[in-house]
């Protein structure tokens, strides 16, 4: 059941009143959701089909499964798997640096809140880092040598120099892709204290600062896309800049003086620039998504990921985190929710407002860590419901799949499915642990 979008909090509200009336009237298991009947209380709010806590350790458990090839998971060097482990024969296209970027910060987070008992997920954080180190870089060559490649094709070892997919051309790659996947590969570091993670992230960072320009309030500081043999841009605004921020910080931080001032200077436009353009036209919020060029599409990925940050470094990073915060939640609502089975979800982008599990695991585990950060319960319940719609793509053996609304599916794009989901539920249980019983 889908309904339109709304454009304020207070129309959000009063539609849920209304939905939530509607759906008191329905029978109990009229509706499946995802992978599992639907399951509500009596005041018409979406449970969750068994605990956050067992549908996690389901999905990891399935993966952990994953058969190796070349020695990495076959969910490491494909996006799109099938549920029997295997590829999707008419894709064979692949998005490495965001898919184990993310997937390296998911399973660090998911290792730290199980106990840090099982070293098998360090074994799969750790075939993402070496995948990304030694299999996914451009040439070393041209402005953006043995640089994150954003996308390229499935089960290359290691990816060809014109391995461009999706929406890049055959020699681009993405700049805050690179940013991504060195700050990962930081994280990956400092748990393992392996000097190839950190020797990486420094190579790319220096890169990044290298091409580092002048942003303003029609650029920002790289371009989306760039050719790695000669610099040339396409797409003046990259809206994902948060990781970035968090690489120059990290490496500061580790003694790394040289990326004090780049970190600095990037934090001043995204503070100046970026963060006041949400309230206007957002259109310093374009382009995250690597299989879409269309250089105005906003999304809600990155501005629900810069709310993370703020949230987590709060006055060390942004006097004014709390406004800033607010500023782009009420972009994202405004611009990308809407009502899905009772649900208020959010949605990718402008050109595609469905709600894909990493746009709405995201949405929902930002919310949760500014409802806790705050002390505010304003967005906790609506957190709570995005998440608990999330994990209806969860089947009972854990293969989850890449969208809800898809209906009974399994497998899929693996960041939805999984690489950039795990740790959004990791955020939202440490936010609130009670969420995860």
């Amino acid at each position: 059941m889908k309904q339109k979008r709304f454009t304020s909090l207070e129309a959000i509200r009063m539609s849920l009143a209304i939905y939530v009336g509607s759906l008191l009237t329905l029978s109990a298991g009229a509706q499946t959701l995802g992978n599992h009947p639907a399951v509500y209380d009596q005041r018409g709010n979406l449970m969750p089909w068994t605990s956050w806590h067992d549908a996690l350790e389901r999905e990891v458990n399935w993966y952990l499964k994953c058969p190796v090839t070349n020695g990495y998971p076959n969910f490491v060097v494909m996006t799109f798997m099938r549920d029997d482990y295997q590829p999707r024969l008419d894709r064979p296209d692949f998005i490495p640096a965001t898919q184990n970027g993310m997937g390296i910060i998911s399973y660090l987070k998911y290792h730290a809140w199980t106990g840090r008992t099982n070293p098998e997920l360090i074994t799969i954080a750790r075939a993402m880092g070496d995948y990304l180190v030694k299999e996914a870089l451009t040439p070393d060559e041209g402005k953006y040598p043995r640089f994150p490649r954003s996308t390229g094709i499935r089960l290359k070892f290691p990816q060809p120099p014109d391995c461009g997919s999706q929406a890049d051309q055959h020699d681009e790659i993405q700049p805050d892709k690179g940013g991504i996947a060195a700050y990962a590969l930081v994280l990956l570091y400092k748990e393992t204290k392996d000097e190839r993670y950190l020797n990486q992230a420094l190579h790319t960072a220096r890169v990044l600062v290298t091409n580092m320009v002048e942003g303003a309030d029609q650029k920002s500081p790289w371009p989306f896309r760039a050719d790695y043999r000669t610099g040339e841009g396409r797409g003046d605004v990259g809206s994902n800049q948060s990781f970035t921020h968090r690489l120059f910080n990290e490496l500061a931080d580790l003694g790394y003086r040289e990326f004090r001032s780049p970190r600095e200077k990037l934090w001043a436009w995204i503070k100046n620039y970026q963060i006041p353009n949400a309230a206007k036209d957002g259109r310093l919020w374009a382009q995250f998504f690597e299989d879409y060029d269309v250089t105005t599409n906003r999304n809600s990925w990155a501005a629900m990921n810069t709310v993370r940050y703020l949230c987590e470094e709060q006055d060390s990073l942004d006097p004014d985190w709390q406004q800033d915060a607010r500023v782009l939640i009420t972009f994202v609502n405004k611009n990308f929710t809407s009502i899905w089975s009772g649900v208020l979800v959010c949605g990718e982008q402008d050109v595609d407002t469905k709600p894909w599990g990493g746009a709405v695991s995201t949405y929902g585990a930002g919310l949760a860590m500014y409802a806790r950060a705050t002390g505010s319960d304003e967005f906790k319940g609506l957190a709570w419901q995005a998440m608990n719609y999330a994990l209806y793509s969860i089947d009972f053996d854990g293969c989850p799949s890449e969208a809800v609304w898809k209906g009974k599916r399994r497998g899929g794009w693996q960041e939805d499915a999984h690489t950039d989901k795990l740790h959004n539920f990791v955020d939202a249980m440490t936010a609130f642990p009670e969420w995860a019983k």
